[in-house]
């Protein structure tokens, strides 16, 4: 091992509010982290950017890790509250990872301006400490970047890394007014961000979810424009319940009025890698594949032999999905 791998680097991982827990995202971040230890000697501190005890407790039970870092107290968790605090609080650490998603895609080139420095986004893999892979063109390519910058701003595409494990114990201690350890990490409380008045939260509305969340779900059937109408896309909804999936679509499908945009599965949607993608009537543009490529098995429904959704799947059906789908559903 190299001298420059045996130096100790500081990691800083922002993890994003989360409903539950630590949350998926954060957890692949850490994955990430993980994979980057193979090339460096990493102290990895975590913090968080609202005042969940629960997120807080779940981060003490992951391995590896130095601190976990919470704000005494949180005004809100809009970027332009977070970056100023995140920049002054970046000073000591080498590499800032934070997951590629809205959040973190709002908040990190925020934080790179402040810092003057250049993030690099979307890292789906670590060459060496200086050299990443992320996927350019949609997906169609794949390139290696190198940066010599002394600090290294990282979102990660989180569907390119799995989950870091966690333990299973915790102290009980009052963990909200005290700094506390555990066999691993230390729970540190830190200053939170000022209140500023360039934007404010007016009001907020959590989507209560029926269904698996889309970024997450171990198996997706999404749904394209194939399907005609948004009466129609009722057969995705009855093949996911039969599956207990998520539920998808292609851009073509959200542009047309048959489901909501939060459901949108590409290059300017979410970005998905199950076990399990199910495509009906979807062609297979590459804006759409960009976001679910990584599946681990495809599954195609379409009456073209020639869409182009058919060269990423595992298994393909041509067929009318209005005579496929009934049969299907009946016989899981």
């Amino acid at each position: 091992m190299s001298s420059d791998a045996l130096a100790i680097r500081k990691v800083l991982v922002i993890l994003e509010p989360a409903d539950s827990g630590l949350g998926v995202a954060n957890l692949q971040v850490l994955g990430a982290v993980t994979a980057l230890r193979q090339h460096l000697t990493l102290e990895c501190d975590l913090v968080l950017c609202d005042s969940s005890i629960a997120q807080q407790q779940a981060a003490l039970l992951v391995a590896q890790v130095k601190q976990v870092l919470y704000p005494e107290a949180m005004p809100d968790s809009l970027a332009e509250t977070l970056a100023p605090w995140l920049a002054k609080l970046a000073d000591a650490y080498d590499y800032i990872l934070i997951a590629s998603s809205s959040f973190g895609k709002n908040l990190l080139p925020r934080l790179a301006a402040l810092l003057d420095t250049q993030p690099i986004s979307d890292v789906i893999a670590f060459d060496s400490a200086t050299r990443f892979k992320r996927p350019v063109y949609a997906g169609s390519a794949i390139a290696s970047v190198t940066t010599e910058q002394t600090k290294k701003l990282l979102t990660i595409r989180t569907s390119a890394f799995p989950a870091a494990a966690t333990g299973s114990s915790i102290v009980t201690s009052s963990i909200a007014t005290a700094s506390i350890t555990t066999s691993t990490a230390q729970l540190v409380s830190i200053a939170g961000p000022a209140t500023q008045h360039l934007s404010r939260v007016i009001s907020e509305e959590k989507a209560v979810l029926e269904r698996p969340e889309l970024a997450s779900a171990r198996v997706v059937v999404s749904g394209g424009r194939g399907l005609q109408s948004k009466d129609n896309f009722g057969l995705v909804y009855r093949l996911a319940d039969k599956l207990g999936a998520a539920v998808g679509a292609s851009r073509a499908a959200v542009d047309a009025g048959f489901v909501a945009n939060d459901m949108q599965v590409g290059q300017t949607g979410k970005v998905v890698a199950p076990e399990l993608y199910i495509a009906v009537g979807i062609s297979g543009a590459v804006q759409h594949l960009a976001g679910m490529s990584e599946s681990r098995v495809v599954v195609a429904i379409n009456n073209d032999p020639d869409a182009p959704i058919f060269q990423v799947a595992d298994y393909g059906l041509v067929g009318d999905l209005f005579d496929v789908l009934p049969e299907l559903i009946e016989r899981l």
